[in-house]
């Protein structure tokens, strides 16, 4: 029974009733006349949590309390997962008029306080479907009514010896006037008259063809006992009056069960009854149903109830989903389910041959409490760099009252953004809630997983629910992670005028990771020999680059300035496969530069500013072939670019490096004078696979430049000595003679280092490495 929230109520609300008469609203209630009694339903969400009901005969009304309605025959109970209040008041309650027993009208208040008291006026009038048995006990929730016949002739015995021990004592102590004795476990109880049986809560009513008794259970005056293992409640009335040498007995006796234990036989809600209720009855016929409706056995196979009868008990097990049956939730330590349903049975009994007894029971039949299982799906794709959280197997009469991320809560309502996105997806008597949280939200955090060599995004969930008709939360925690590839480091670059500065501060996943220039890793070794200033501290590692130090790649070299761009590779330092690049670019300007390009291009910018104070013109300066001239030229100096199969380039191959070198003659004094300076392009020969196997120039890395001024071949360099400009060589007799006419990028030159020599010592290089 759900008397708790009407009882306390009423107590408030029956202390002044001003109420204003009202209709009920479309839709909003139904009432039905079955056999035995009158029922009236009206939707929780129109009575809301104020109100109560009253009963309304000719001369009063009688506000339907908790302890008046098992009195007087009244059962109002509150259905939660159907969403109705339900009233149900027996043929022969109180204040219900009778009309030979055949009709019987109802006239009940519906008070609701909503603001103001509104009166909803009830009225029905319901005759029974079926005949009425020469004995008949109602069950009720809150109640038990036995009523028999009146006009039953009574056998004759003409000894009272005869008879029960109990019945005699009765017969021996009757008066004029009505009493009744309750027998208890054999034994009479002293007599007592109908009023006085009423002061201990026992009804008695004689209508015109019956006689009536109503109790509420657990009086003083009732016993239990058991039947084959069940559990029954028995009220034991003799009812009887003297008149003259006359003595008139009426035996009334009512036994219920109690279905005080609930029980959950996988997936049924069970009710158990004794086949015998009363000794020396034989059960004839039975049938059962939910919500009033009652079947026979024969048909409830095939609806999914389980039925189990024999000589002692009907046990009966209904479905959790059968129709007509219904499900809440319910907060206690965890989230529940609870099953409900309305149960009616009527057990039909007879001696041999004798009246029959019918007992109709009706109970709200509950299951045990059946933990709900939430589950989460981490249904997180990882390139979507966001967490994609399922939650499932939702009530669907509970509502997200709030999402806590890591240590922040979002309560409803709930506006989707950048933070995270929640979409509800309602189904059959469920619903699904998917969260979206980016892993870049502030609520995820992440470590680098050295075991799986990525890095964990991890994000702690919270979801809060609330039971809407029990209004009590429950809360569900969740963790999801998801792994995603760590990102190439990239590193922080700055330009000074000396080079450029490459830093990367230190992580966890740093050991997956080779730093090189080029081909070469960057280590102290490396950078001591190139003329790097590496440091390496637990924090950060940081590599000064200073201008024209190998690695750099000069372009867009004028007489004003030129860009140099220096790379730092991130490769696997498993695989060594390149992974990312740092690179940047700088602007510089200084007296010198020489670009060694990788297609075989010499650019060199040198000063002149010595040789022009002895007299020079920095416009009129060569290279060794006198038609090669500058490309720019100012007051200080000249600018060249050439490739390195013209201009009388020589060639050398010098240990694992072939080097290409050309001299840049600058007039003095006279014609025959002159200064020379040296400027070369050194390529390692493993960067020149091309050059030796399709004939065309194309290094893997940048050559190494260098200028050497002033230079005499065989002569220290100084700056006064001048050298003679060797004469021009014939063609047979130049150092280097181009073979043919090229395309500016393939190699062509004969003796004295001629092709096919050049191709012998790199194959010889090729198998030494």
């Amino acid at each position: 029974m759900e008397f708790g929230f009407l009882t306390s109520l009423l107590s408030f609300l029956l202390l002044c009733r001003v109420a204003k008469s009202a209709t009920f609203p479309d839709g909003v209630h139904h009432t039905e006349c079955y056999d035995r009694y009158f029922m009236i339903a009206v939707d929780h969400s129109f009575t809301g949590q104020h109100f109560y009901f009253e009963a309304v005969d000719g001369t009063d009304i009688y506000p339907i309390t908790e302890q008046y309605a098992a009195l007087c025959g009244y059962m109002v109970t509150f259905l939660p997962a159907a969403g109705r209040v339900e009233l149900r008041a027996s043929y022969f309650s109180c204040h219900t008029n009778n009309d030979n027993d055949q009709i019987f009208s109802f006239k009940f208040n519906l008070i609701v306080k909503n603001g103001e008291d509104s009166l909803y006026a009830l009225n029905e009038t319901c005759s029974p479907s079926l005949p009425w048995s020469p004995r008949e006990v109602t069950c009720e929730v809150n109640y038990l009514e036995v009523s028999v016949q009146s006009d039953v002739t009574c056998p004759f015995a003409p000894k009272p010896n005869g008879w029960d021990p109990s019945l005699e004592m009765v017969y021996r102590s009757a008066a004029p006037g009505w009493q009744v004795a309750f027998i208890t476990e054999g034994k009479a109880m002293t007599p007592m008259t109908l009023n006085d049986a009423r002061l201990n809560g026992y009804i008695f009513n004689m209508t015109e063809n019956r006689l009536v008794m109503r109790a509420p259970y657990g009086l003083s005056h009732s016993f239990s006992t058991m039947s084959d293992g069940i559990s029954l409640e028995v009220v034991h009335a003799v009812l009887f009056s003297r008149n003259d040498w006359l003595v008139f007995l009426v035996d009334l006796v009512a036994a219920c069960t109690k279905n005080d234990v609930l029980n959950d036989y996988n997936g049924y809600i069970i009710s158990e009854t004794p086949t015998a209720l009363y000794p020396g009855l034989q059960m004839t016929n039975f049938s059962f149903g939910l919500n009033g409706e009652l079947w026979e056995s024969s048909m409830t196979a095939e609806m999914g109830y389980a039925l189990n009868v024999t000589d002692s008990r009907v046990k009966i097990g209904i479905p959790f989903n059968a129709e007509g049956t219904y499900r809440r939730s319910v907060v206690l330590d965890d989230l529940y389910d609870l099953y409900t349903c309305h149960f009616a049975l009527e057990q039909m009994s007879a001696l041999d041959g004798g009246l029959e007894t019918r007992v109709r029971t009706l109970r709200m039949l509950s299951s045990p409490l059946i933990k709900r299982s939430l589950f989460t799906e981490n249904r997180t794709v990882p390139a979507e760099q966001m967490f994609t959280v399922y939650l499932g197997n939702v009530p669907d009469d509970v509502e997200l009252a709030s999402i806590k991320l890591a240590d922040r809560e979002f309560k409803a309502p709930f506006v989707n953004s950048s933070l995270y996105t929640l979409v509800i997806d309602s189904q059959d008597n469920a619903q699904a809630w998917t969260l979206k949280v980016p892993f870049a939200s502030p609520f995820v955090s992440k470590r680098f997983s050295i075991e799986n060599e990525a890095t964990e995004n991890k994000l702690d969930i919270m979801f809060t629910v609330m039971v809407r008709l029990q209004q009590e939360l429950y809360s569900y925690h969740t963790t999801v992670t998801a792994f995603t590839s760590v990102a190439p480091p990239e590193f922080d670059t700055i330009c000074s005028e000396s080079g450029i500065i490459f830093k990367l501060d230190h992580k966890p996943s740093d050991f997956l990771w080779a730093f090189t220039v080029g081909l070469d890793m960057l280590t102290p070794e490396l950078a001591a020999k190139r003329g790097y200033v590496l440091n390496n501290d637990p924090k950060m590692l940081q590599l000064d680059v200073p201008l024209f130090t190998q690695g750099y790649v000069y372009e867009n070299i004028t007489l004003k300035g030129f860009s140099g761009t220096f790379e730092i590779l991130v490769r696997d330092h498993n695989t060594f496969n390149l992974k990312a690049s740092s690179v940047k670019t700088c602007q510089f300007t200084a007296k010198e530069v020489v670009a060694c390009s990788r297609d075989g291009r010499m650019t060199v910018k040198v000063d002149l500013t010595l040789a022009t104070q002895n007299g020079g013109t920095p416009n009129t300066t060569t290279l060794v072939e006198e038609t090669c001239g500058p490309k720019e030229a100012d007051s200080t100096g000249a600018l060249f670019s050439f490739p390195l199969n013209s201009c009388l380039t020589r060639v050398k191959l010098i240990q694992d490096y072939l080097t290409y070198e050309n001299e840049i003659f600058l007039s003095l004094n006279s014609t025959t004078i002159s200064s020379s300076i040296l400027v070369q392009c050194r390529y390692h020969l493993a960067g020149l696979h091309l050059l030796f196997s399709r004939y065309k120039f194309e290094s893997d890395t940048p050559g190494i430049g260098n200028i050497v001024h002033p230079y005499t071949p065989g002569l220290p360099v100084t700056a006064t000595n001048p050298t003679t400009r060797p004469p021009r060589p014939t063609k047979r007799s130049r150092g280097l003679t181009r073979a043919s006419k090229s395309n500016g990028n393939h190699l062509g030159y004969k003796n004295p280092l001629n092709y096919m020599s050049l191709t012998k010592r790199y194959n010889n290089f090729q198998e030494r490495i």
